[in-house]
Formats: structure tokens, sequence, C-alpha cells
């Protein structure tokens, strides 16, 4: 399974998209710093996920959350402000 996520910093509310095959491990390495953008912005919590069966489905779902029309539905569901 992979896995489609949104993160928000703690320290400046900032959404980060992604996906991954192990969201876990994702959010482990994110909040160690061991991610290059997100390193300044630490710590994250998870805001959302939802899974699929192949990578192409979840990059294809992180790009619909990055474009204009996945920011609508995610302010329309309340999951992003």
């Amino acid at each position: 399974m992979f896995s489609t996520y949104i993160l928000q910093s703690l320290r400046d509310s900032s959404y980060y998209y992604g996906q991954c095959k192990d969201i876990e491990r994702r959010l482990k390495e994110h909040n160690s710093g061991r991610s290059q953008y997100t390193k300044g912005h630490v710590p994250y919590v998870l805001l959302y996920f939802e899974e699929f069966e192949t990578r192409k489905e979840a990059a294809a779902r992180e790009r619909f959350f990055k474009s204009i029309d996945g920011y609508i539905w995610l302010k329309h569901k309340g999951i992003t402000k």
C-alpha cells in the first residue's frame, strides 16, 4: 500500500503534501530533520492521509491536493484552513 499524506507544522502551521510507502517511517524522517524542505518547520503532525494500491495512484492524489481544485476540496472538507 502507498499513502498520500498531509502534514502540518506545529511551528508555523504550514502544510506539506507527500506520498510514500511507509507513512510512520516518513513522518519520523520529517520530524528528525532528514527531509531538506521540512527540516526548518519541525515538528509536524499527520493531518490527513489516504491509502492506494499503487504509487502512481498516490502520486496522482498528491498532485490533486497541490492543485487549486484540491485546495478547495481540502478546505471544503475542513482538512485545511
